[in-house]
C-alpha cells in the first residue's frame, strides 16, 4: 500500500511536469516510465556485476566502455546543461537500441521513444525527485505505477481515458492470446460484486 509520505513525493514529481509545460497525463506517465525504467538498468545492471564479482564469474555489462555515461548514477551527477545534453543525446538512442533485433517486441515499441522533457532546470528537478523515491520493493513500484495511472482518471482536463491503440497492439502482442484462452477482467468483478450488494 502507497503512504502518504510516498503520494505527496509522486505528487510533487507530477507537478513538476505540469508546470515545466508537459500536461498531458499520457506524456507525464510515459516520461516517469522511461526515467524509471533507465534508473532501473542502472541498479540491476549493479547488483549483477557485484553477484558475478563475489562469485567469481565474468559478468558482461549492458553499459559497455562508451556508454558509462547513459548510467542514472553517472549522468544524474552532472549540471543542468550537461545532463540534458546526455539523457537527449546518448541515453534514449542508447535505451532505444538495447535489443538490436528489430523484430523483438522490445525494439518495436522503445522505437518510439521520445524525450519530451523541454529544459535541462526540469529535467535536473525531475531526477532529483526520483531518487527521493525509494524504488527498491517492487510492491512499492506496482504501487507507485497504480497511483500514477489512477492520476489520468481524476486528470479531468482530458476527459474520459481511453487505451491508445499502438499500447493495446503491444499488449496484444505480448501476450499472443488465441481462441481458447480465458480473460479475467477484475472491474467486471468488481461491479458484479456491487450489483449484487445492490439488489
Amino acid at each position: 500500500m502507497i503512504t502518504g509520505e510516498l503520494k505527496n513525493k509522486v505528487d510533487r514529481l507530477w507537478q513538476m511536469f505540469w508546470t515545466g509545460g508537459i500536461t498531458n497525463p499520457l506524456d507525464v506517465i510515459e516520461q516517469i516510465t522511461y526515467l524509471m525504467f533507465i534508473r532501473e538498468l542502472d541498479v540491476v545492471d549493479n547488483e549483477k556485476s557485484s553477484s558475478s564479482l563475489m562469485l567469481g564469474i565474468p559478468y558482461n555489462s549492458i553499459f559497455d566502455e562508451t556508454h558509462q555515461l547513459c548510467r542514472w548514477s553517472q549522468f544524474k551527477n552532472y549540471p543542468a546543461e550537461e545532463m540534458y545534453k546526455i539523457v537527449q543525446e546518448q541515453v534514449f538512442p542508447f535505451i532505444k537500441g538495447l535489443h538490436g533485433d528489430e523484430e523483438s517486441a522490445y525494439s518495436k515499441y522503445m522505437a518510439d521513444a521520445i524525450f519530451k522533457i523541454p529544459t535541462p532546470q526540469l529535467l535536473e528537478q525531475i531526477v532529483t525527485a526520483m531518487d527521493e523515491i525509494d524504488w527498491k520493493d517492487s510492491d512499492i513500484r506496482g504501487d507507485l505505477y497504480e497511483y500514477l495511472l489512477s492520476k489520468i482518471a481524476t486528470a479531468g482536463t482530458n476527459g474520459q481515458f481511453r487505451t491508445p491503440r499502438h499500447i493495446i497492439r503491444m499488449m496484444v502482442d505480448l501476450v499472443t492470446p488465441n481462441p481458447e484462452d480465458v480473460i479475467c477482467e477484475q472491474r467486471c468483478l468488481g461491479l458484479i460484486q456491487y450489483w449484487g450488494r445492490c439488489a
